[in-house]
């Protein structure tokens, strides 16, 4: 799979998010302009770079040509429906059913040991969150059904970015090659929507067969009341540990229940996540003289070999350039995604911790899982360009104990009240001082986190308003 992601930053171009030794050598920037596509016949970077000097009206006419021949041969490689849009899901799911073959039914059985693991968790967390159960329903999932209950959520998150990247393909024409395009505009479309539905289909294909849960990568991807666990998944990750497939399962199954009740009682949570990858999307940019590079030397018999087609884009075309203002969305994403998954950890540990011995040498693979490269970290750096740092994950779990100690159960879940409590990524870094700056001295307001953020809304009221009649005077 793919590290570059299809529609975010190019981690290279951020050293805080640079990939291990071993990672790299997956990406890359290099040649390969997918579907064969030479922007240079538009007159696009170069010297005169786009909007230059160079633009051929003539060409039009041949581009056109080239797109179709090009663009029927990967539809026939791909079965590819005529599906048309930012992304084709389509080609991805059908690439990622590809990679994930032959699954062997869910069992009555492992259905029943799933369910029994799941009641229990949730009798468990009854004591050690105010949150309540958030699950209506927990199903064990094949990869296939992880593929098709998961889809509409990635639809939300990818949209966004792929829309934006694919207006920039006209975008990044010179303006008497815009004023032409009207024919070709559809053209331009289906082949970004080509690329786009390869890469998710890769990487879902090769995700579903890794995830333990339905929220494994800290999102809320299934339907909405619904915890799902994959068995298949869970056995293999059980393998070579110490504990007891039945306590694993236990285990993850608390995670999968706690992540439920979150995100079903904060309301505002799932929203903040999809809204702030939309600002990631807004702030896109891209170099397009690096497009022309890659076109050069493409072989276009290629485009109709699937193989081919997969070391097209893993060799990283269009990668967009990495701003100040997507840099502060990835930040607040990151401390966010970090927030929940602290969250999760501390709740999981206080309910189990007593109950079951392996707790913390668990929770403590699943940080070595992440840390190494596991399904979250590859996802998000091949289909978000983010990077959860296991650091991150750390300090916001440290922040959660440290509220649960000072401030009791009842404030550590109120914090989730409202998104202006939440701490910032400065405040991971140091807890304490987020504590004090909460309680600040009197614990009794924190336990009521709404009135605490009226009276904040009210006195930043009041100072504008005096500020206002200073200025009239």
């Amino acid at each position: 799979m793919s590290d570059l992601p299809f529609g975010f930053s190019n981690s290279d171009d951020d050293p805080d998010r640079k990939k291990d030794s071993g990672r790299e050598q997956g990406g890359g920037q290099g040649a390969g302009q997918p579907f064969g596509f030479d922007p240079s016949a538009f007159g696009l970077g170069g010297a005169g770079g786009p909007g230059g000097a160079g633009f051929d009206p003539a060409a039009l006419g041949q581009m056109l040509t080239q797109f179709g021949q090009m663009l029927s041969g990967m539809g026939n490689a791909m079965g590819q429906g005529g599906q048309s849009g930012p992304v084709n899901y389509d080609v991805a799911k059908n690439l990622a059913r590809q990679q994930i073959g032959s699954v062997t039914p869910i069992t009555e059985g492992t259905a029943s040991a799933v369910a029994d693991a799941a009641r229990l968790a949730e009798l468990w967390l009854d004591g050690a969150t105010t949150l309540p159960a958030g699950a209506t329903r927990t199903l064990a999932w094949t990869p296939n059904d992880w593929l098709d209950g998961t889809l509409d959520t990635w639809k939300r998150l990818c949209d966004p970015v792929a829309q934006q990247v694919s207006g920039m393909w006209v975008q990044g024409l010179p303006e008497e090659a815009r004023s032409m395009i009207g024919p070709m505009a559809g053209m331009l479309t289906q082949m970004g929507g080509l690329t786009f539905g390869s890469q998710l289909g890769q990487a879902l294909g090769q995700l579903s067969k890794e995830v333990l849960t339905s929220t494994d990568i800290g999102l809320p991807l299934g339907p909405a009341g619904t915890a799902a666990l994959l068995p298949a998944a869970i056995e293999a990750f059980s393998e070579g540990l110490e504990q007891p497939h039945r306590e694993v399962l236990v285990f993850i199954a608390a995670r999968e229940a706690a992540y439920q009740r979150l995100y079903t009682h904060v309301p505002w949570l799932r929203q903040r996540l999809l809204s702030t990858v939309e600002d990631y999307a807004r702030g896109i940019k891209m170099d397009f003289s690096a497009i022309e590079e890659a076109a050069q030397g493409l072989d276009p018999s290629a485009l109709t070999d699937p193989s081919q087609i997969e070391k097209i884009l893993q060799q990283g075309a269009f990668e967009p350039q990495t701003t100040p203002e997507q840099k502060q969305a990835l930040e607040r994403l990151e401390t966010l995604l970090a927030l929940v998954e602290g969250w999760v950890e501390t709740v999981v540990s206080e309910a189990l911790g007593d109950r079951l011995p392996g707790v913390a040498a668990l929770t403590e693979t699943l940080r070595r899982r992440r840390a190494t490269g596991g399904p979250a970290e590859q996802t998000f750096a091949t289909l978000v360009g983010l990077e959860l740092r296991p650091r991150k994950v750390r300090e916001a779990a440290q922040l959660w104990r440290r509220l649960t100690t000072d401030t009791g159960v009842d404030a550590r879940d109120g914090v989730w009240a409202h998104p202006d409590l939440l701490p910032d990524s400065s405040d991971l870094d140091s807890p304490a001082a987020f504590v004090d700056r909460i309680l600040g001295g009197d614990s009794g307001t924190f336990h009521d986190p709404i009135a605490q953020l009226e009276q904040t809304e009210a006195r930043e009221r009041e100072e504008k308003n005096r500020e206002s009649g200073d200025s009239d005077s």
